[in-house]
């Protein structure tokens, strides 16, 4: 199940992302260039939560994943050609999309992503955008599986302390 998050799931949403920077630190080359005590962090997921955009999956009492779903589109968007153009109040956005690494292999994300699709055509939104790290293997390979394309790789100052090459995706509701 998929739900709108509340309080109390902060500690374990604030223990998924540790995982995934654990599974990260174990693995030759990064798959989300994130940054301990930078992104994402505890306050990330707070700051989700107060704006009541923050989701979370949680199957047999367990949380299990969490993403950020909101119209807010990066400052670095303006700049791409996006296949579907859209006014920003037809927007929906995926952000920090995560899946705890004890959960991973079940479809998960996928669940996740037609979940963030259905909201976004409840809300009348025509248009599902999104980005992810360059060498975010999964995401850059599941994305276009679900429908996805691909507009392009921009620079991103993301969150103001790291500049990263961001693919861009987008697909039409």
């Amino acid at each position: 199940m998929i739900r709108l998050a509340n309080p109390s799931d902060l500690d374990a949403i604030a223990e998924i992302y540790e995982e995934i920077l654990a599974a990260e630190d174990a693995r030759p080359a990064s798959y989300t260039n994130w940054q301990r005590g930078k992104y994402p962090t505890r306050d990330t997921a707070e700051a989700a939560l107060e704006a009541g955009t923050l989701w979370v999956g949680e199957e047999d009492g367990a949380v299990y994943g969490c993403v950020n779903l909101n119209g807010e589109q990066l400052a670095e968007y303006a700049a791409l050609n996006w296949s579907v153009p859209a006014d920003p109040e037809d927007v929906m956005v995926i952000h920090t999309l995560c899946i705890s690494p004890r959960w991973a292999g079940r479809g998960k994300a996928r669940e996740f992503v037609a979940f963030c699709e259905e909201e976004a055509r409840r809300k009348g939104k025509k248009v599902m955008r999104l980005d992810t790290y360059e060498g975010n293997l999964p995401a850059n390979t599941m994305y276009p599986k679900l429908g996805y394309t691909f507009v392009g790789g921009t620079e991103f100052f993301f969150q103001g302390f790291i500049r990263e090459i961001l693919n861009c995706y987008d697909k039409k509701l």
